[in-house]
């Protein structure tokens, strides 16, 4: 039974539509009917401006930490049950994409799959941001940072495990990290789109 709470508590957790609460309060909007009309970071801070954005960034990584957090607490870190701590980190991400409370249009994944992964394998989290910060620097394309962080993710995970230090148990976290770059490149399918046709929206 416990495994179960875990991953539902998890899925409420993504659920937490903190974007879309912040510029309700600020500006009054729905930050679903503007830009891309996700709830993430980027979105909101093009909408509220950046401090927004960027309350927006913390508080959805922090709730993909938590989550990974509460399910190592409440089942412990056995390799048994690591599996279900791997479901857990999957099912954050997917209640930020899918938020009950909107009807299951929300975000992106992206900085909560950056709070998970960093309870999970923090080396990988910081060479994918590293990569992350010298795409965006680069080209300005947010989304083009993204994908190809996420995506590179798993390969760091196997990485760090083969020449840093051991990532364990490394199936799960393996399994995690792919199932995250899978919801997030399907996230930003639109984002793909606009890349190939060269209309995707540059971040100023």
């Amino acid at each position: 039974m416990r495994p179960f709470l875990v991953i539902i508590i998890a899925y409420l957790l993504g659920s937490i539509p903190f974007g879309y609460l912040i510029v309700r309060a600020t500006e009054g909007d729905d930050i679903r009917e503007t830009g891309s009309g996700g709830t993430g970071a980027t979105n909101v801070s093009r909408r509220a401006g950046k401090l927004a954005g960027i309350g927006t960034l913390l508080l959805d990584a922090a709730k993909g930490a938590a989550a990974v957090l509460i399910a190592k607490s409440l089942l412990g870190a056995t390799h048994n049950l690591y599996w279900w701590i791997a479901l857990a980190a999957v099912a954050v991400i997917l209640g930020h994409m899918f938020p009950v409370w909107l009807r299951f249009r929300g975000g992106k994944g992206v900085a909560t799959g950056v709070g998970v992964f960093l309870m999970l394998a923090p080396i990988a989290v910081g060479l994918a941001g590293t990569l992350f910060l010298l795409i965006v620097w680069s080209t300005r394309y947010v989304s083009l940072g993204s994908i190809v962080a996420a995506t590179a993710i798993p390969l760091f995970v196997w990485l760090q495990h083969l020449l840093v230090r051991p990532v364990g148990p490394l199936i799960q976290i393996m399994a995690a990290a792919t199932a995250g770059a899978i919801l997030i490149i399907f996230a930003h399918r639109a984002n793909i789109r606009r890349l190939i046709e060269g209309t995707e929206n540059k971040f100023r």
